[in-house]
Formats: structure tokens, sequence, C-alpha cells
């Protein structure tokens, strides 16, 4: 069975917005080994024909930025701040704390502007952690993004503050047995 919207009439005549309101899933753990069903859950969006934006914001990518993205495909595409280097620690240079803010002043942009169906935020909970980015400014994207926008986040020691407006929270644990 296939269904669809009735387009004969006018937009004006329409009573009812047919708009699904985007969700805010996180994934977090203690082991950073999420990113594979996280990379998977965009390429299926993408492959559906949704545009899809990926954002890494500790992984450096030399000769990235916002303004140089991987594209895989049509649909998707990949931020890495511009960096020689993996950030894991709060000291950065003048040059490196620019690059940083940069990616993120153009995820913020490009949220509002309502450009991808979906956009993951990499690691974002060590940038807040390092105090590299804002939580308070992650807060008031995630609450003022546009409602068809899904947005995932994904990083170990993820906020409460975040944790509690997020419409899904998946926690990844090793099991070890004897």
């Amino acid at each position: 069975m296939v269904s669809q919207l009735d387009t004969s009439i006018a937009s004006s005549e329409r009573h009812f917005s047919p708009m699904i309101e985007g969700l805010i899933r996180v994934f977090t753990g203690a082991h950073r080994s999420f990113f594979t069903d996280v990379i998977s859950q965009a390429l299926h969006y993408a492959g559906q024909g949704n545009r899809v934006l990926v954002v890494q914001f500790l992984k450096g990518g030399i000769r990235q930025g916002s303004d140089r993205p991987v594209r895989l495909g049509q649909m998707l595409d990949w931020l890495r701040c511009d960096l020689p280097r993996y950030v894991d620690t709060p000291e950065l240079d003048d040059a490196e704390r620019q690059a940083l803010q940069d990616l993120w002043e153009h995820t913020r942009s490009v949220i509002r502007d309502g450009t991808y169906s979906l956009v993951v935020l990499d690691e974002l909970s060590l940038a807040i952690k390092f105090g590299l980015i804002a939580e308070a400014e992650v807060l008031n994207l995630l609450q003022t993004r546009p409602p068809h926008i899904d947005i995932v986040l994904t990083g170990p020691d993820m906020p409460e503050s975040i944790l509690s407006i997020a419409d899904q929270i998946t926690e990844l644990r090793r099991m070890y047995s004897p």
C-alpha cells in the first residue's frame, strides 16, 4: 500500500502541515565505540534522499573546515576542524581555538537555516567538557532549532542538561564474562 498527500488543494486551503518533528538523540558511553552505529544511521538517512551533515569537532583534518566538506554521495557532507591533530586536551593555541569556533559557528548557522534533515555532532560532549564550546550555547541551539531537524550528539560524559532534553539516549557499555 502506498500513501500520499493530496497536493491538488491550494496551499492556502490546507488546514494542517504534515511535518514530522525531529528528535534529539544522544550516544554516550565510557568507551568511544559508537561512531559506526551513528554513521550507519547517517548513511541510511542520506540513502533515503535526506540531507545529512556529520561534524567532527575534535578530529583534525588538514585543509578541511566548514568551507571544504568531504562529500559522500549527493546527500552527506562531512566536516572536520581545520587542524593538523586530534584535540584531546582543553589547551589549544589561538589558531586551533579559532578553527574550532569557526566550525561551531558554521554548524549553528546551517542548523538554524534548516539546510540538513540530520545533523551529527560528534564528540560534542568532550568539546563542552574541555570548555571549547559553551554548554549553554548547545542547549539554546537544540531548543531553538527548526522542528524538523534530527540532531545526534555523541561523546562520553554527556552533560546532564543535554540528557534531560534528549528524546533518546543510547548508552553503550561493555559486558565481560569470565
